[in-house]
């Protein structure tokens, strides 16, 4: 890895770092605050404005990245593009709020999705002036609009929520981070002027055809779930799962989405540069500290699932949520940094059809266990991420990707494992929040002692030069 890579990593480490310690307040916030009706009705609102996010920011990144005109002509068209759609969902949405709510079974959350809705330009601006940051891999500038946007809404969310303006202090929340965001993009440099540049929205758009539906369907994994529990089951289920959900996801953003993040430029970079045959090293270097970072988190937060209570005893059942939806967790951060290899290396209809695939069997799946509750989701989610990591790797081999099968880190990982399991049986259950860190911290500095000096070379190679 280079050294803008290896400075852009901690950087964006360090951007995700705050901005998802915000969302595990605001998420802490919430489960104190509100009731697991109002906590699953917010959710499916959040869980319909995040795919209107997907739809006027498809494909935003990977075009900025990859472009070879001029990037800020290119930023400047993508910008009108997005911004332009941006502004056309809000409208849809808010005036189909109410049959898209009652659909979701929360008829109540219509005002709160129109209100969610006015997001969407705001964010389709702030997704361009951040993609141009990505490119460059100069994610220091990304700390003032991303993290500062992150705190600006969650300090209005938990002061509204802590005075009972209950599930709508979300909603206004998330208003403020959006207006934020390309506020403070602008302060950090990231000024960008809406053009129209005809060759570069014809690569943009030639582009958007693969990419963009494979954003959609992205989106759609992540959020289907929130909508199937809250079509047959409703609000109050999705609020237990939307909980375990939420704290399940910390791993996953904060360290897969962060080694993807810098992955995806590095492999562009050394395909335009004719080092394809390089992509497999980087891949297994990043692979494994996929696997040894996020597995030992996993297996942290697992093993203290059952100190969710200290947010309320209403939350009790889903402690067994958040185990398997650990799994889940552990899984997609694998096929996350994969697709990044195969997007990089040219073959974006294969990563679509994985992505396709995925989705098919999930909703295929959810037809059938979505009326036996929210743990016959989370376990349809845990099932269904494993079967498409052989076929991912399959896809990496027919492309020349594949790399030796790291045993040593998951030999680390499952040994590392298997020791936090047994002194976990002899602790005593945490009832109260310093009991429980004092638990995760007991576990995660077994589970480090074990597993990373099995992996010391591989992971201290990521600061090798690609």
């Amino acid at each position: 890895m280079t050294d803008v890579a290896v400075r852009g990593s901690l950087w964006l480490f360090a951007v995700n770092l705050v901005s998802k310690s915000s969302q595990i307040v605001v998420t802490l916030a919430l489960a104190l605050f509100l009731t697991e009706a109002d906590l699953g009705a917010v959710a499916l609102v959040v869980s319909v404005v995040n795919i209107g996010q997907v739809v006027q920011a498809m494909g935003v990144y990977d075009i900025v990245s990859r472009t070879a005109l001029d990037p800020l002509r290119t930023a400047g068209t993508v910008l009108t593009m997005s911004v332009v759609t941006g502004a056309a969902l809000t409208v849809v949405i808010i005036a189909a709020a109410h049959p898209i709510a009652a659909a979701l079974g929360a008829p109540e959350a219509a005002g709160m999705l129109r209100l969610a809705a006015l997001t969407l330009p705001f964010t389709a601006a702030g997704g361009v002036q951040m993609a141009l940051m990505h490119r460059d891999l100069d994610f220091r500038r990304r700390m003032l609009p991303d993290a500062g946007g992150m705190l600006v809404g969650a300090a209005v969310t938990v002061t509204l929520a802590a005075n009972g303006t209950g599930p709508t202090a979300l909603v206004l929340g998330l208003l403020c981070t959006a207006v934020a965001q390309p506020v403070l993009a602008a302060v950090a440099g990231a000024r960008i002027r809406p053009v129209w540049d005809h060759e570069a929205a014809a690569e943009a758009a030639k582009w958007l055809a693969v990419v963009g539906p494979g954003a959609l369907i992205a989106v759609l994994l992540i959020n289907v779930d929130y909508l199937a529990i809250g079509h047959v089951l409703g609000p109050e289920a999705v609020g237990g799962y939307s909980l375990a959900f939420r704290i399940a996801w910390v791993p996953y953003i904060m360290i897969a989405v962060v080694l993807g993040g810098v992955l995806f430029p590095i492999c562009a970079e050394l395909v335009r540069s004719g080092r394809k045959d390089r992509l497999p090293a980087t891949l297994h270097r990043f692979t494994i500290a996929t696997l040894v970072v996020t597995g030992g988190l996993y297996v942290v937060v697992a093993l203290s699932a059952q100190g969710i209570v200290v947010l309320g005893e209403q939350w009790a059942d889903a402690a067994g949520l958040l185990v398997l939806l650990c799994g889940y967790g552990l899984g997609l951060s694998l096929l996350h940094v994969w697709y990044q290899v195969i997007r990089a290396a040219g073959h974006a209809r294969q990563y679509l059809a994985l992505e396709a695939a995925h989705l098919v069997l999930l909703l295929t799946a959810l037809v059938f266990t979505t009326q036996r509750g929210p743990a016959a989701v989370a376990l349809t989610q845990v099932t269904v991420v494993w079967l498409l990591v052989p076929v991912t790797w399959l896809v990496l081999a027919r492309n020349g990707l594949v790399f030796p099968v790291p045993l040593r880190a998951l030999a680390g990982v499952a040994g590392a494992a298997a020791a936090c399991l047994a002194i976990s049986t002899v602790l005593p259950d945490s009832t109260t929040l310093t009991g429980l860190i004092a638990t995760g911290l007991l576990l995660l500095a077994t589970y480090c002692a074990i597993a990373l000096p099995l992996n010391r070379t591989v992971l201290i190679g990521l600061k090798e030069r690609a």
